[in-house]
């Protein structure tokens, strides 16, 4: 079976086996919903959780799990990854794409000049916002707007940009 990486356990919460979790999940909000099923990666182990609750506090995610209700029952799982079953993705809209499938790509202008590979995802009111990596430079922040992004091809991982005047 395979699994996508949703999020890392960083630290413990409290001492009812909350945990504090650093996302890298997008739709968050229906993947730590209460009820999901999540894998925790535990030194190769798959185990099996279903969040009880789901919460943010100063910016991180706090879930708890069913049936682990103490700070003793988590605090081993600091440092381990979440993931998800690759068979639980939901088939998206057109334009719509997962992070697995941008994180990666590498980014060109309409003139294929190479600007560099996409490194993160960054969320914010209006759209999201695409951290490129660039050799020897600073890294050049790409908004997911019509007006700049022009194609996506999640197969050859290679997104095709327009460079509106001061992007770069």
């Amino acid at each position: 079976m395979d699994f996508l990486q949703v999020g890392k356990i960083v630290n413990t919460h409290a001492l009812q086996g909350e945990v504090k979790v650093i996302s890298n999940s997008d739709f968050k909000e229906d993947r730590f919903k209460k009820g999901s099923q999540l894998v925790i990666d535990f030194n190769g182990d798959h185990i099996e959780v279903t969040v009880a609750t789901h919460r943010v506090h100063k910016g991180a995610d706090l879930l708890k799990f069913k049936h682990l209700n103490s700070i003793n029952d988590v605090e081993k799982f600091k440092g381990c990854a979440l993931l998800v079953s690759a068979d639980e993705l939901d088939e998206l809209d057109e334009n719509e794409f997962y992070y697995f499938e941008i994180i990666g790509c590498q980014v060109v202008t309409t003139d294929d000049e190479v600007i560099g590979e996409i490194s993160e995802i960054l969320e914010t009111g209006a759209n999201d916002v695409w951290v490129v990596k660039r050799p020897g430079q600073k890294d050049a922040l790409i908004p997911y707007i019509e007006d700049v992004v022009k194609s996506v091809d999640i197969e050859s991982k290679k997104v095709t940009i327009n460079v509106l005047e001061g992007l770069l």
